[in-house]
């Protein structure tokens, strides 16, 4: 630093490029004092050139090069569920929808006119063939059976005292034939007669369980009137629509399984009872036609879920449906390989319920994803979540110690 007369210079010298000479114009002070001023200046400005801050000025500071920026993190892995490939039995079946029906039904009708005069057959009653459900007023074809009936009779006793002259060449047979075909007439209206007095009983036709009564006491129901429904529910059909494809499959007799809403928890087993030859062109489905027992649970008119079960293998490489990706083209799953995921192509079989067979592409104990597959691509890490995975085998042992 250097003072002359009323200024002053002051030099500085950085471990960068120095800022250059500073020129600053003082007033006329005394020496002593312009002294002080002077260096405290100095080292104001001293401190500023050090203070500066970043890379170069750390580096000065420390003596050393700058700090190297640190690596990226590496990418945390996918949690995920597996399921392990394991053999178990698998079978092909047709799967369908279908209203239960009884084959035996009948609407009852009132074969006759009249007034009911008495219900003997309530909704929910079994009754019998034969048996009377209701009673029409009779009166009307009472007196009409007697009244025929007086004509036959009448006309037999003309007929054999016709019979007795004709012996005796009293009458002719052209007289004779005429009075037998008359009798003959009324021997047949007193049979209508008294098959319209029958009608006033309105019977069952067919052992069954009263559905429905549309008739009351008092009624007057005219001919033909429906008065009852009958239902013989101690069989019962489900008719299916199926595509055209399985009809080399389905055949009478296999065997089937039905659940139905109204009864969970419950299968029932029936049987394939008829298979149409043909092919609706309209709809390309052709009708199959499934039986059951009834008399138990079921009803006509419950809705039911069928399986027709065509084909069983005892002991398929399975893996559950569910690994299965959801993308376009051929199948593949994610299988789990040193804590990586790999994608995998597989050819299915069958492919029933939970579980889909593998006929190539895996082995038993491979571990397939079944969750997390939205989240993981070809090689992402994984990390598996769910449970310890069986070992290889274990779900054969096992359903073999349930057989």
């Amino acid at each position: 630093m250097r003072v002359k007369g009323g200024y002053f210079t002051v030099l500085f010298n950085y471990n960068t490029t120095p800022p250059g000479p500073v020129t600053m114009k003082t007033s006329r002070v005394p020496t002593p004092t312009r002294a002080l001023a002077t260096l405290a200046l100095a080292i104001s400005l001293a401190l500023a050139g050090c203070g500066g801050s970043g890379p170069e000025a750390t580096a000065a500071t420390s003596g050393g090069p700058a700090e190297a920026k640190p690596a990226e993190a590496a990418a945390p892995a996918v949690p995920v569920e597996v399921a392990k490939v394991a053999k178990r039995p698998i079978s092909a079946s047709y799967g369908g929808t279908a209203n239960l029906e009884a084959p035996s039904e009948a609407q009852v009708v009132a074969k006759t006119s009249g007034v009911v005069l008495s219900i003997l057959a309530e909704e929910g009653d079994v009754v019998r063939a034969g048996q009377v459900l209701a009673r029409i007023d009779p009166d009307r074809a009472r007196l009409e059976v007697e009244r025929t009936g007086a004509t036959v009779r009448k006309l037999e006793s003309n007929y054999n005292r016709a019979r007795e002259l004709l012996a005796s060449k009293l009458v002719s047979a052209e007289s004779v034939e005429q009075i037998r075909f008359d009798l003959e007439s009324a021997r047949a209206s007193h049979d209508l007669a008294r098959l319209e007095l029958s009608y006033t009983n309105i019977v069952a036709p067919f052992d069954g369980v009263v559905a429905q009564r549309m008739v009351k006491v008092g009624n007057l129901v005219a001919l033909n009137a429906p008065a009852f429904r009958v239902v013989d529910n101690s069989r019962l059909e489900a008719v299916l629509n199926v595509p055209e494809r399985e009809m080399a499959t389905l055949k009478p007799g296999m065997p089937l399984r039905m659940v139905v809403d109204a009864i969970p928890g419950q299968a029932f087993e029936g049987r394939v009872d008829r298979v149409s030859p043909v092919v609706d062109a309209g709809s390309g489905t052709f009708r199959v036609v499934a039986a059951f027992e009834g008399g138990g649970v079921l009803r006509p008119g419950m809705f039911g879920r069928i399986e027709v079960v065509y084909d069983e293998r005892k002991d398929a490489l399975t893996m559950p449906r569910v690994a299965l990706l959801e993308d376009e083209g051929e199948p593949a799953v994610f299988v789990v390989r040193e804590k990586k995921a790999v994608r995998v192509p597989v050819q299915l079989g069958y492919v029933n319920g939970e579980f889909a067979e593998v006929r190539a592409g895996l082995s038993e104990g491979d571990d397939v994803v079944t969750a997390g597959k939205v989240a993981i691509r070809d090689g992402s890490a994984v990390e598996v979540i769910n449970a310890a995975a069986e070992p290889a085998g274990a779900n054969a042992i096992a359903q073999a110690a349930r057989e």
